[in-house]
């Protein structure tokens, strides 16, 4: 198999964009992998620019991660191999450089089972992505390059000039802010969360994509009228957690960032960024096309793709509701409702860690137990030790915590002890606290850190640092 990291032209609500990509042998973004296949993939960069590709849930050698601290970068033009046994569920890839996967360097890696195989059902995938016509490194110049208010103004030598820069909810962390004090203009979009404005956003993209496609022009999936769909949802968007929303039909959550589930029944479901869904879908049986919707959190902006039996009449759906949907950090309810089918083997915690993430909007950076990337402290593990590592969030933003080189399950949410989910991201909620637990593996340097991709940039990422017995 072949992958290449690449330019490719999309089109956004009827205008030319050029962006990054993972294609495959036959042009197409992505993976798919039969069972029992190996991960026997030849990457070659063809950007201009140096890069590298993290198999996002995959479990490969250490030096097979595609991360920088461990891994070389490579370079314009040059090939890599990476071959391992891949782990069976719905994953994706995508740049380990911030403004590349603001750039669409990414793409979904699916490894089907033989249950998947022997289902009775129709496999769709759905991969969601925020987009800008302008470049990730331009947007994250906008975190870091200086105070700015939404769609207002910024005081530069001396003088206020116009800016393009359309951050939203610049308090997190600000003392004023909590208090509901004058904030200098800055925008209050948020929630209140305690007394406190919990921020859910804070970049304004130009568009929200479902298969590189907005509502616009959706992607229509033909599928047969009555029959039942196994739809694969990955959030690679770099800032944005969604909904996905399923209207009057009722669907089955059986699976989370490639894990089975026991089967959640409802109509609405919500990912972070990093995480992905599994959700079964049994079709109208008069034939009717069902829309299946990502409704951006906090915000009217959707996008998302149509499911329609041959004849089906598909209308018309606008890319924004009528009102600002719900939010989905901080909503807790569904992380506490999930069982993993595969759970850890009950055993004790060898080892704890309390993993403090801080962090505030003005000036914009994010932090592990206080400390940036660079200037971080490892945390250290044993090989084989069950550790439980709760993180306890003290900003105003929730964050989505990966762990690369294993997986774990959620055992603890804001003081109430469950068996959840096993996961490789975790969504935890502003000013709130989610212990994970796992078995610590190879022995290797693992990246840890927040999936949203200015937090990641400015700081939010840290090592666990598993050392031999």
């Amino acid at each position: 198999m072949s992958l290449r990291a690449t330019t490719r032209i999309i089109e956004v609500n009827g205008r030319a964009a050029t962006v990054k990509g993972l294609l495959n042998s036959t042009g197409r973004p992505g993976l798919v992998l039969d069972p029992g296949t190996r991960f026997h993939v030849d990457l070659t960069n063809d950007l201009a620019e140096e890069t590298i590709v993290h198999w996002h849930g995959q479990i490969p050698p250490n030096t097979q991660d595609g991360v920088s601290n461990t891994n070389l970068m490579i370079a314009p033009g040059e090939s890599r191999t990476f071959d391992f046994a891949p782990r069976p569920g719905t994953y994706w890839m995508h740049a380990h450089v911030p403004a590349q996967e603001i750039d669409l360097l990414a793409a979904p890696l699916i490894v089907r089972s033989e249950e998947d195989v022997r289902a009775d059902r129709q496999e769709v995938v759905m991969f969601l992505h925020d987009f800008s016509f302008r470049s990730g490194e331009e947007i994250l110049d906008d975190f870091t390059g200086g105070m700015a208010m939404e769609h207002g103004d910024v005081q530069q030598g001396g003088r206020m000039e116009a800016t393009p820069r359309r951050i939203v909810g610049m308090h997190s962390g600000d003392p004023m802010a909590a208090t509901g004090m004058d904030n200098g203009g800055m925008s209050m979009a948020g929630m209140d969360h305690g007394g406190m404005t919990m921020d859910l956003n804070d970049f304004d993209f130009d568009a929200y994509l479902a298969n590189d496609r907005t509502l616009d022009d959706p992607e229509t999936v033909p599928v047969e009228m009555g029959g039942r769909v196994l739809l694969r949802v990955i959030n690679g968007a770099s800032m944005t957690a969604f909904w996905i929303d399923l209207g009057s039909a009722q669907g089955r959550l059986v699976g989370v960032d490639g894990d089975p589930v026991e089967p959640l029944a409802g109509s609405r479901f919500g990912l972070a960024m990093g995480q992905r869904l599994d959700i079964e879908i049994d079709m109208p049986s008069d034939g009717a096309a069902l829309p299946v919707l990502a409704l951006r959190e906090g915000a009217r902006e959707r996008t998302g793709v149509i499911l329609a039996p041959k004849g089906a009449s598909v209308s018309k759906i606008g890319g924004h509701s009528d009102a600002d949907h719900p939010a989905f950090s901080g909503d807790m309810s569904q992380e506490l409702a999930l069982r993993s089918l595969h759970p850890l083997a009950e055993r004790p915690a060898d080892r704890t860690h309390m993993v403090m993430l801080g962090g505030a909007m003005s000036p914009y950076s994010w932090t592990i137990n206080g400390q940036l990337w660079g200037k971080h402290t490892p945390i250290a593990v044993l090989q084989g030790e069950r550790v439980e590592m709760m993180f306890h969030n003290m900003s105003m933003m929730a964050h989505p915590m990966h762990l690369h080189g294993h997986v774990f399950q959620v055992v603890d949410i804001n003081g109430t002890r469950i068996a959840g989910a096993v996961r490789d991201t975790v969504h935890v909620p502003a000013m709130g606290m989610v212990t994970i637990a796992f078995d610590a593996g190879e022995v290797a340097p693992w990246m840890l850190h927040c999936h949203h991709m200015a937090h990641m940039a400015t700081g939010m990422m840290t090592e666990l640092d598993v050392r031999a017995t």
